[in-house]
């Protein structure tokens, strides 16, 4: 474990860190001494150990707020999920809601033959329907 010297409200403190882990400790030196100077430059607190414990109360309410909106994000997204795989599940099924994707000349050529097949059908009853003179 690495040791690292750090200021918080112009006091200094040895930290223990982990291996690898001196850019987040750092980032969160800093998030707390910015919280802790911005109560104290505010001027109603004078106690350093009042300060640090709203600091702390503030930094935890936006913790709380975080992990809030991390469980709504995650409840969303479940949700999305869900209802895109519904979604691939009925356009994968056959069915009549299903869409065939044909080009023009294939729907052509379709519709000739349809054509041609009912060609005589309707000739026959074009013939055994009586017109008038």
């Amino acid at each position: 474990m690495k040791q690292l010297e750090v200021h918080i409200m112009q006091q200094s403190y040895m930290l223990g860190c982990p291996e690898g882990q001196e850019a987040r400790l750092l980032a969160a030196v800093k998030h707390v001494d910015g919280a802790m100077s911005g109560i104290r430059d505010a001027g109603k607190i004078r106690g350093r150990e009042r300060i640090a414990v709203l600091a702390a109360l503030n930094v935890a309410f936006d913790l709380l707020d975080l992990q809030v909106q991390n469980s709504e994000l995650s409840q969303t997204t479940d949700a999305l999920q869900a209802q895109s795989a519904a979604m691939a599940e009925a356009q994968s099924a056959p069915g009549p809601q299903a869409t065939l994707d044909w080009d023009e000349p294939r729907l052509q050529s379709v519709m000739q033959r349809l054509d041609a097949a009912l060609a005589p059908a309707q000739a026959q009853t074009a013939a055994a329907t009586p017109t008038s003179a």
